[in-house]
Protein backbone atom coordinates (compact mmCIF):
# COMPACT_ATOMS: atom_id res chain seq x y z
CA UNK A 1 0.00 0.00 0.00
CA UNK A 2 3.38 2.55 0.82
CA UNK A 3 4.30 1.72 -2.55
CA UNK A 4 1.21 1.79 -4.32
CA UNK A 5 0.94 5.58 -3.05
CA UNK A 6 4.43 6.18 -3.94
CA UNK A 7 4.03 5.63 -7.17
CA UNK A 8 0.74 7.43 -7.79
CA UNK A 9 3.30 10.53 -6.58
CA UNK A 10 5.95 10.03 -8.49
CA UNK A 11 3.69 9.63 -11.50
CA UNK A 12 2.03 12.78 -10.75
CA UNK A 13 5.12 14.49 -10.35
CA UNK A 14 6.47 12.94 -13.74
CA UNK A 15 3.28 14.87 -15.25
CA UNK A 16 4.05 17.99 -13.97
CA UNK A 17 7.40 18.13 -14.71
CA UNK A 18 7.25 16.50 -18.25
CA UNK A 19 4.79 19.50 -19.01
CA UNK A 20 8.02 20.90 -20.31
CA UNK A 21 10.80 18.81 -19.67
CA UNK A 22 11.20 15.64 -22.22
CA UNK A 23 10.80 12.20 -20.40
CA UNK A 24 14.74 10.96 -21.39
CA UNK A 25 16.02 13.70 -18.90
CA UNK A 26 13.44 13.11 -15.95
CA UNK A 27 13.89 9.75 -16.55
CA UNK A 28 17.97 10.14 -16.48
CA UNK A 29 17.56 12.71 -13.53
CA UNK A 30 15.50 9.66 -11.73
CA UNK A 31 18.00 7.24 -11.80
CA UNK A 32 20.65 9.53 -10.89
CA UNK A 33 19.48 10.49 -7.77
CA UNK A 34 18.16 7.21 -7.10
CA UNK A 35 21.86 5.86 -7.37
CA UNK A 36 23.19 8.74 -5.49
CA UNK A 37 20.71 7.30 -2.23
CA UNK A 38 21.87 4.06 -2.92
CA UNK A 39 25.80 4.86 -2.42
CA UNK A 40 26.05 4.43 1.49
CA UNK A 41 24.48 1.00 1.12
CA UNK A 42 26.38 0.02 -1.47
CA UNK A 43 29.71 1.57 -0.17
CA UNK A 44 29.42 -0.82 2.98
CA UNK A 45 29.90 -3.52 1.70
CA UNK A 46 31.21 -2.62 -2.00
CA UNK A 47 31.86 -4.97 -4.22
CA UNK A 48 29.95 -7.66 -2.78
CA UNK A 49 26.85 -5.36 -2.62
CA UNK A 50 27.03 -5.96 -6.64
CA UNK A 51 27.71 -9.49 -6.51
CA UNK A 52 24.30 -10.85 -8.00
CA UNK A 53 23.49 -14.58 -8.83
CA UNK A 54 21.57 -14.26 -11.88
CA UNK A 55 23.19 -11.21 -14.17
CA UNK A 56 21.03 -12.62 -16.89
CA UNK A 57 18.03 -12.17 -15.13
CA UNK A 58 19.21 -8.23 -13.71
CA UNK A 59 19.97 -7.79 -17.65
CA UNK A 60 16.97 -8.23 -17.97
CA UNK A 61 15.20 -6.76 -15.67
CA UNK A 62 16.71 -3.08 -16.43
CA UNK A 63 15.77 -3.56 -20.71
CA UNK A 64 12.02 -4.52 -19.36
CA UNK A 65 12.10 -1.85 -16.37
CA UNK A 66 13.18 0.60 -19.26
CA UNK A 67 10.93 -0.28 -21.77
CA UNK A 68 8.00 0.01 -18.90
CA UNK A 69 9.50 3.39 -17.82
CA UNK A 70 9.82 4.90 -21.35
CA UNK A 71 6.23 3.95 -22.77
CA UNK A 72 4.49 4.17 -18.83
CA UNK A 73 6.34 7.59 -18.53
CA UNK A 74 5.70 9.05 -21.87
CA UNK A 75 1.78 7.90 -21.75
CA UNK A 76 1.65 10.05 -18.71
CA UNK A 77 2.40 13.06 -19.45
CA UNK A 78 0.36 12.94 -22.23
CA UNK A 79 -3.20 11.53 -20.36
CA UNK A 80 -5.41 12.28 -18.48
CA UNK A 81 -3.26 11.39 -14.52
CA UNK A 82 -5.89 8.72 -13.74
CA UNK A 83 -6.42 7.14 -17.38
CA UNK A 84 -2.98 6.72 -17.48
CA UNK A 85 -3.34 5.09 -13.74
CA UNK A 86 -5.92 2.86 -14.43
CA UNK A 87 -4.80 1.18 -17.75
CA UNK A 88 -1.56 0.51 -15.77
CA UNK A 89 -3.79 -1.70 -13.51
CA UNK A 90 -3.08 -4.27 -16.69
CA UNK A 91 -0.01 -4.94 -14.55
CA UNK A 92 -1.31 -6.89 -12.25
CA UNK A 93 -3.00 -9.32 -14.90
CA UNK A 94 0.28 -9.85 -16.49
CA UNK A 95 2.05 -10.28 -13.45
CA UNK A 96 -0.21 -13.20 -13.28
CA UNK A 97 0.26 -14.16 -16.60
CA UNK A 98 4.20 -14.59 -16.14
CA UNK A 99 4.08 -15.59 -12.82
CA UNK A 100 2.24 -18.92 -13.86
CA UNK A 101 4.99 -18.76 -17.00
CA UNK A 102 8.13 -18.05 -15.08
CA UNK A 103 7.62 -18.90 -11.16
CA UNK A 104 5.53 -21.72 -11.44
CA UNK A 105 2.66 -20.36 -8.89
CA UNK A 106 -0.55 -21.82 -9.25
CA UNK A 107 -3.28 -20.38 -10.59
CA UNK A 108 -6.65 -21.84 -11.11
CA UNK A 109 -9.91 -21.16 -13.24
CA UNK A 110 -11.00 -18.75 -10.78
CA UNK A 111 -8.54 -16.39 -11.09
CA UNK A 112 -7.65 -17.23 -15.02
CA UNK A 113 -11.07 -15.61 -15.43
CA UNK A 114 -10.19 -12.82 -12.74
CA UNK A 115 -7.60 -11.78 -15.38
CA UNK A 116 -9.97 -12.55 -18.53
CA UNK A 117 -12.50 -9.68 -16.94
CA UNK A 118 -9.83 -7.65 -16.18
CA UNK A 119 -8.59 -6.89 -20.16
CA UNK A 120 -12.37 -6.72 -20.43
CA UNK A 121 -11.85 -3.56 -18.32
CA UNK A 122 -8.66 -2.17 -19.65
CA UNK A 123 -10.22 -2.95 -23.06
CA UNK A 124 -13.33 -0.54 -22.20
CA UNK A 125 -10.42 2.07 -21.26
CA UNK A 126 -8.34 2.06 -23.90
CA UNK A 127 -11.23 1.99 -26.74
CA UNK A 128 -9.47 0.39 -29.44
CA UNK A 129 -11.46 1.46 -32.77
CA UNK A 130 -13.25 4.20 -31.18
CA UNK A 131 -12.65 7.94 -31.79
CA UNK A 132 -11.35 7.85 -27.78
CA UNK A 133 -8.43 6.11 -28.96
CA UNK A 134 -4.82 6.81 -28.90
CA UNK A 135 -1.46 6.00 -29.08
CA UNK A 136 -0.69 6.92 -25.82
CA UNK A 137 -3.21 4.17 -24.54
CA UNK A 138 -1.45 1.61 -26.67
CA UNK A 139 1.93 2.85 -24.69
CA UNK A 140 0.03 2.69 -21.03
CA UNK A 141 -0.81 -1.34 -22.15
CA UNK A 142 3.19 -1.95 -23.28
CA UNK A 143 4.21 -0.11 -20.21
CA UNK A 144 1.52 -2.74 -18.05
CA UNK A 145 3.22 -5.71 -20.04
CA UNK A 146 6.89 -4.82 -19.08
CA UNK A 147 6.09 -3.68 -15.84
CA UNK A 148 4.61 -6.94 -15.07
CA UNK A 149 7.32 -9.18 -16.42
CA UNK A 150 9.53 -6.61 -14.17
CA UNK A 151 7.69 -7.27 -10.84
CA UNK A 152 8.00 -11.14 -12.05
CA UNK A 153 11.47 -10.93 -12.47
CA UNK A 154 12.35 -8.91 -9.25
CA UNK A 155 10.06 -11.94 -7.40
CA UNK A 156 12.58 -14.69 -8.44
CA UNK A 157 15.56 -12.22 -7.63
CA UNK A 158 14.70 -11.62 -4.04
CA UNK A 159 15.21 -15.12 -4.25
CA UNK A 160 19.25 -14.76 -4.51
CA UNK A 161 20.19 -11.20 -4.47
CA UNK A 162 19.88 -8.63 -1.78
CA UNK A 163 17.03 -5.74 -2.14
CA UNK A 164 19.76 -2.84 -2.20
CA UNK A 165 21.36 -5.13 -5.17
CA UNK A 166 18.24 -5.19 -7.12
CA UNK A 167 17.71 -1.91 -6.77
CA UNK A 168 21.41 -0.66 -7.29
CA UNK A 169 20.95 -2.69 -10.70
CA UNK A 170 18.09 -1.13 -12.03
CA UNK A 171 19.12 2.48 -11.11
CA UNK A 172 22.82 2.08 -12.62
CA UNK A 173 21.94 0.43 -15.83
CA UNK A 174 18.96 2.08 -16.57
CA UNK A 175 20.51 5.47 -16.03
CA UNK A 176 23.39 4.60 -18.19
CA UNK A 177 21.44 4.12 -20.85
CA UNK A 178 19.94 6.69 -21.15
CA UNK A 179 22.83 9.28 -20.46
CA UNK A 180 23.19 9.95 -24.09
CA UNK A 181 19.52 10.69 -25.11
CA UNK A 182 19.19 12.49 -22.17
CA UNK A 183 22.12 14.43 -23.02
CA UNK A 184 21.02 14.94 -26.65
CA UNK A 185 17.44 16.36 -25.82
CA UNK A 186 18.63 18.37 -22.46
CA UNK A 187 16.84 21.40 -21.66
CA UNK A 188 18.13 23.44 -18.48
CA UNK A 189 15.00 23.00 -15.44
CA UNK A 190 14.03 25.91 -13.66
CA UNK A 191 14.44 25.99 -10.12
CA UNK A 192 11.22 24.53 -9.22
CA UNK A 193 11.36 21.66 -12.18
CA UNK A 194 14.96 21.04 -10.36
CA UNK A 195 13.09 20.52 -6.85
CA UNK A 196 10.42 18.29 -9.10
CA UNK A 197 13.22 15.83 -10.15
CA UNK A 198 14.89 15.67 -7.13
CA UNK A 199 11.39 14.78 -5.48
CA UNK A 200 10.91 12.60 -8.17
CA UNK A 201 14.26 10.73 -7.49
CA UNK A 202 13.03 10.44 -3.84
CA UNK A 203 9.86 9.70 -3.75
CA UNK A 204 10.61 6.37 -6.78
CA UNK A 205 13.51 5.29 -4.51
CA UNK A 206 11.55 4.47 -1.46
CA UNK A 207 8.54 3.29 -3.65
CA UNK A 208 10.94 1.03 -5.13
CA UNK A 209 12.18 -0.14 -1.61
CA UNK A 210 9.28 -0.83 -0.27
CA UNK A 211 8.00 -2.85 -3.40
CA UNK A 212 11.13 -4.93 -3.58
CA UNK A 213 10.07 -5.77 0.23
CA UNK A 214 6.22 -6.84 -0.54
CA UNK A 215 7.56 -9.08 -3.20
CA UNK A 216 10.41 -10.84 -1.21
CA UNK A 217 7.48 -11.87 1.39
CA UNK A 218 4.57 -12.25 -0.69
CA UNK A 219 2.89 -14.27 -3.86
CA UNK A 220 3.92 -12.18 -7.17
CA UNK A 221 0.28 -12.48 -8.61
CA UNK A 222 -1.44 -11.94 -4.79
CA UNK A 223 0.35 -8.92 -4.23
CA UNK A 224 -0.56 -7.16 -7.87
CA UNK A 225 -3.97 -7.40 -7.00
CA UNK A 226 -3.43 -4.90 -4.16
CA UNK A 227 -2.49 -2.20 -6.85
CA UNK A 228 -5.78 -1.14 -7.77
CA UNK A 229 -6.09 1.37 -4.61
CA UNK A 230 -3.20 3.70 -6.77
CA UNK A 231 -6.55 4.78 -8.93
CA UNK A 232 -7.88 6.39 -5.89
CA UNK A 233 -4.51 8.39 -5.29
CA UNK A 234 -4.27 8.99 -8.78
CA UNK A 235 -7.51 10.44 -9.20
CA UNK A 236 -7.09 12.97 -6.20
CA UNK A 237 -4.27 13.56 -7.07
CA UNK A 238 -5.29 14.59 -10.83
CA UNK A 239 -7.93 16.80 -9.39
CA UNK A 240 -6.20 18.23 -7.05
CA UNK A 241 -3.18 19.36 -9.22
CA UNK A 242 -4.55 18.97 -12.53
CA UNK A 243 -7.94 19.78 -11.88
CA UNK A 244 -8.35 16.08 -13.96
CA UNK A 245 -11.36 13.98 -13.40
CA UNK A 246 -11.67 10.27 -15.15
CA UNK A 247 -14.43 10.05 -17.82
CA UNK A 248 -17.04 7.55 -18.38
CA UNK A 249 -15.39 4.58 -19.83
CA UNK A 250 -12.30 5.23 -17.41
CA UNK A 251 -14.62 4.76 -14.44
CA UNK A 252 -16.65 1.58 -16.25
CA UNK A 253 -13.25 -0.01 -16.97
CA UNK A 254 -11.30 0.39 -13.89
CA UNK A 255 -14.79 -0.19 -11.84
CA UNK A 256 -14.82 -3.73 -13.67
CA UNK A 257 -10.58 -4.31 -12.67
CA UNK A 258 -11.43 -3.53 -9.12
CA UNK A 259 -14.07 -6.01 -9.04
CA UNK A 260 -11.35 -8.84 -10.77
CA UNK A 261 -9.07 -7.76 -8.51
CA UNK A 262 -10.96 -7.91 -5.50
CA UNK A 263 -12.22 -11.20 -6.54
CA UNK A 264 -8.60 -12.60 -7.09
CA UNK A 265 -7.81 -11.76 -3.92
CA UNK A 266 -10.59 -12.83 -2.36
CA UNK A 267 -10.43 -16.15 -3.71
CA UNK A 268 -6.56 -16.09 -2.96
CA UNK A 269 -7.89 -15.79 0.65
CA UNK A 270 -9.90 -19.15 0.47
CA UNK A 271 -7.37 -21.16 -1.38
CA UNK A 272 -4.47 -20.01 1.37
CA UNK A 273 -7.33 -21.15 4.10
CA UNK A 274 -7.93 -24.39 2.60
CA UNK A 275 -4.80 -25.33 2.39
CA UNK A 276 -3.87 -24.69 5.60
CA UNK A 277 -6.27 -26.43 7.12
CA UNK A 278 -6.57 -29.24 4.84
CA UNK A 279 -3.33 -31.57 4.74
CA UNK A 280 -4.53 -33.29 1.86
CA UNK A 281 -5.29 -30.18 -0.44
CA UNK A 282 -1.83 -28.78 0.63
CA UNK A 283 -0.39 -32.06 -0.93
CA UNK A 284 -2.05 -31.51 -3.75
CA UNK A 285 -1.60 -27.84 -4.68
CA UNK A 286 2.83 -28.75 -3.88
CA UNK A 287 2.10 -31.84 -6.80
Amino acid sequence: MVAAFGFALMVALIKFAGQHLPVTQILFVRQLGMTIMLVPVLYRSFPASLKTANLPLQGARIVFALIAMLTGFTAVVNMPLADATAIAFAKSFFVTIFAVVILKETVGVYRWSAVFVGFIGVLVMVGPGTEGFSVYGGLAIVGAASAGLVMVIIRKLTRTDPTATILAYQAIGVGLIMAIPAYLQWLTPTALEWSLLAAIAVVSYFAQKANILAYTYGEASLLASLDYVRLLYATLLGWFIFSELPGTSTWIGAGIIVIASVYTVHRERQRKHRLASDPHARSQSQQ
